[in-house]
């Protein structure tokens, strides 16, 4: 009971790393394309952590040829595919409501691929905490205001859930042999791999360090140099937040784990109510609540883990 405790913590934790991060990437975003966001916190990901392993417990990433395929697709897909879809449906003008509306349709995979694919249980309160949760997103986002149908860009998005999918199924298998610290940085490291090719770092707007960037919200008016929010896009959006959401899973499984996610748009709603004076209205908080009880439902159902 303890140690499924520490995996709700650390991944509600990760869930609230992710959200506040998001105010970063708000006004990060006003000055860099967001592939190449997605680029530099995989590479400063890899670089910071990848450094400090080596330096103190380089057994962790040993790894073997047979390894390097699983953990490639690992990489490409559990983190690459996830943030390319995402980002390439909110480019293509989907509001992003919708996208992670979309992306968090991942539960739903996850979930059947359990029951049809691994042949094992899923309780009936997993499927109820999935449909609870997804409503709940779809009423906290409103996800019904400023809809735009781009086939790309809900292409991109459905992609996304089923890297997300994949992330989770793959980190929970991954995650019994290998530390957190360690598949982030294979996971990272590949997609650092991806995102080079994709965009070669020659080309990188490296103006960016230099900028002053403001922060908006109940701070307008205060400016803060480019390198120092890249730094908090680093670390706050990606190694933290991850390194908790990998821990986390390792004592939950990956239906649990994927629904326990959704609480991120709940807490970036609240944050953007707090930093950007966006108020909800009655039928927001109502998702809100939809959305918690969703979480409660999927904590305490009694689903398989990984055969």
């Amino acid at each position: 009971m303890l140690s499924k405790h520490r995996g709700e913590f650390f991944l509600i934790l990760g869930a609230f790393f992710f959200a506040l991060s998001g105010i970063v990437v708000i006004v990060v975003l006003k000055h860099l394309p967001a592939f190449r966001l997605a680029e530099f916190r995989s590479v400063t990901a890899v670089v910071i952590l990848g450094t400090f392993v080596l330096l103190t417990r380089p057994d962790l990433v040993r790894i073997v040829r047979s390894e390097i395929p699983k953990l490639g697709v690992y990489g490409v897909v559990g983190f690459a595919m996830v943030n390319f879809g995402y980002l390439l449906g909110i480019q293509r003008g989907v509001p992003i409501a919708l996208v992670l509306i979309i992306e968090f349709t991942a539960s739903i995979w996850i979930a059947l691929w359990i029951k049809f694919v691994r042949k094992a249980f899923v309780a009936r309160d997993m499927w109820v905490a999935i449909a609870l949760s997804l409503l709940g997103l779809i009423l906290v986002s409103k996800a019904w205001n400023g809809f735009t149908f781009d086939l790309i860009g809900i292409a991109g998005a459905v992609g996304s859930a089923f890297a997300l999918a994949a992330y989770f199924l793959m980190s929970e298998k991954i995650g019994k042999k290998r530390e957190p610290i360690a598949m982030l940085i294979f996971g990272m490291g590949f997609a650092s791999i991806f995102w080079l090719i994709v965009l070669p770092p020659w080309s990188f707007p490296f103006e960016i360090f230099t900028m002053k960037m403001d922060l908006g919200g109940i701070t307008a008016g205060v400016l803060i140099p480019g390198w120092v929010m890249m730094a908090a896009a680093a670390l706050i959006g990606t190694v933290i937040p991850y390194l908790c959401v990998l821990t986390g899973m390792r004592l939950l499984t990956a239906s649990t784990s994927s629904v326990i996610g959704m609480i991120e748009p709940v807490l970036a709603g609240a944050f953007a109510w707090v930093w950007f004076g966006q108020s909800w209205d009655a039928i927001q908080l109502v998702g809100a609540v939809v959305v918690l009880f969703g979480i409660y439902l999927a904590d305490r159902a009694k689903s398989v883990t990984s055969q």
